[in-house]
């Protein structure tokens, strides 16, 4: 499996998730940016409202919707993005920096390795509490489903291309 899974137990506050997708950095983060409604939400989720200001201060604003129907909105901010190497976001903030109720910062990377893409993703909690709950929310089997889901389409897009 080339997934791998790491709970940080140094600081008890990370979690992270690390696969090796077969397609070039630039193709994962294309897909990663363009396509987050295909891939953001474990199916049968899904993710109807997407709108990233790829920029330092920009939004980051989703809706992913439960199979009943549920609307599960999430708003943030990026605070950096490098295209192809690295996204870094936050619920701690929105638009504006104005602050909001921190549950994590969302540490996105893009590695080449060879023609492939070392994809990391390493979710950072203010508190060990916070962390402990978004791993019992199901944080490892939810963010592998999603990471199997962008390798897929980036996969994919390469053969095609």
């Amino acid at each position: 499996m080339s997934d791998k899974s790491v709970s940080d137990k140094s600081n008890g506050f990370e979690l992270s998730i690390e696969r090796l997708i077969d397609a070039p950095p630039e193709l994962v983060y294309r897909v990663w940016t363009q396509r987050l409604g295909e891939w953001w939400a474990p199916k049968p989720y899904t993710t109807p409202v997407v709108e990233l200001d790829l920029r330092s201060g920009g939004r980051c604003f989703t809706v992913m919707r439960a199979p009943d129907g549920t609307a599960m909105p999430n708003e943030g901010v990026f605070l950096e993005v490098a295209p192809n190497e690295r996204i870094v976001f936050t619920d701690a903030l929105r638009a504006g920096w104005i602050p909001a109720d921190a549950f994590m910062l969302a540490d996105i990377g893009f590695a080449r390795e060879g023609a492939k893409t070392r994809y990391t993703a390493r979710v950072r909690h203010w508190t060990e509490e916070a962390r402990r709950k978004h791993e019992e929310m199901g944080f490892e089997q939810g963010w592998t489903i999603v990471t199997a889901q962008l390798a897929e389409l980036a996969e994919a897009e390469k053969v095609g291309a």
